[in-house]
């Protein structure tokens, strides 16, 4: 399968690049920097360019049968950052639909499980990350409006683990005591969502 991958050298981005490639995918990736992605010199193709711009995510999307995004802010989050989900959602959704490229699996955040307990994720993403917050609901709306084929993967606090193939997906739900998830494991459920038409407009909730 065709795949492009949008924040490829981020901490998920590798390791979607990583188990795309040992699964025979053919990968593009499109960043600003590819320095991070000089290990696979010659298995993928790297572009680079402005994530938020949208002709320039037309050009790159064309001819490709789904997208991958861990595209996201960094930790704590600039000023200049706080409505970057927001832009980003905007400019792949119009790119898109320009390209006639349907499929997109989108990370996105446990902070918005309003209906999760323990953890109370959506309460203490308002107190500790509103920004974070509020940004990732406006992207989410944004796919969620949109006639693309999107599916959003709402992982826990993420850390740097093995990648175990050993972990919890919900419909609609964070699994119960879903307080971690490493990024290779969300990278894993990534390309299994690959494989399953059944996840197409839906909102996935995965945790170790």
């Amino acid at each position: 399968m065709k795949v492009l991958v949008l924040g490829a050298t981020g901490g998920t981005g590798l390791e979607i690049v990583r188990q795309a490639v040992e699964r025979g995918h053919t990968v593009t990736a499109f960043v600003r920097s590819s320095d991070r992605l000089n290990p696979y010199a010659g298995r993928i193709t790297v572009k680079q360019g402005n994530l938020l711009d949208p002709a320039a995510l037309r050009e790159v999307l064309i001819g490709q049968d789904v997208i991958l995004s861990a595209f996201g802010p960094r930790v704590p989050l600039a000023k200049s950052d706080k409505h970057l989900l927001r832009e980003f959602a905007r400019a792949l959704a119009q790119a898109m639909a320009d390209a006639d490229v349907k499929r997109v699996i989108v990370e996105s955040s446990a902070f918005l499980f309003k209906n999760a307990i323990f953890p109370p994720t959506y309460l203490l993403g308002r107190l500790l990350f509103p920004s974070v917050v509020s940004d990732a609901s406006d992207m989410e709306e944004i796919f969620r409006n949109s006639l693309l084929e999107w599916t959003l993967v709402r992982p826990p606090r993420l850390t740097d683990g093995d990648h175990s193939g050993r972990y919890r997906v919900l419909d609609g739900h964070l699994p119960l005591f879903g307080f971690s998830i490493s990024r290779a494991d969300v990278a894993d459920c990534f390309l299994k969502l690959l494989d399953d038409p059944t996840t197409t407009r839906k909102i996935i909730g995965v945790s170790r």
